[in-house]
């Protein structure tokens, strides 16, 4: 039988997550911690409620699962973001020492490839789960917040 807990299943709720995001005026991006098929931190953006640049979902997603867990390493998790994390972003999963990565559409801008940060050496990354629609809800809210201005 296969496992229904697979990555489009938590890349699914870490786009419910960008989808609150988005209706929040946040940019919309989510994040989910996984750790033994179990939701342990989910989060979104947000950086304009709190007035933080640091705000993203996976600081916080990071956050909420440290807290869970009752310390600052998340190995034997994973984190599945809708948007390739930034380089702040990058840093703290580095520093986390997540065990593994998955993301949605990449971000060619501010993305952590094209910024050349690494990851630690022992996280696995996967990346284009749910690509198309994460990068649709991105489209959506930057035509929208353009027609608005």
């Amino acid at each position: 039988m296969k496992n229904p807990f697979d990555d489009n299943y938590f890349m699914k709720k870490a786009l419910q997550e960008a989808e609150t995001a988005f209706e929040n005026g946040e940019v919309p991006v989510g994040a989910v911690v996984v750790i033994n098929n179990r939701i342990i931190g989910r989060a979104h953006n947000l950086t304009e409620k709190l007035h933080d640049v640091t705000a993203h979902a996976e600081m916080q997603a990071i956050t909420a699962a440290s807290n869970f867990l009752g310390g600052k390493y998340l190995t034997g998790c994973t984190m599945y973001v809708t948007l390739e994390p930034c380089q702040m972003c990058a840093g703290a999963l580095y520093w986390s020492q997540i065990s593994k990565l998955v993301y949605g559409a990449r971000d060619l801008e501010r993305g952590f490839g094209v910024m050349g940060t690494t990851l630690h050496p022992k996280t696995e990354v996967v990346s284009g789960i749910m690509e198309l629609e994460s990068a649709e809800l991105l489209k959506r809210f930057f035509i929208q917040k353009r027609n608005l201005n």
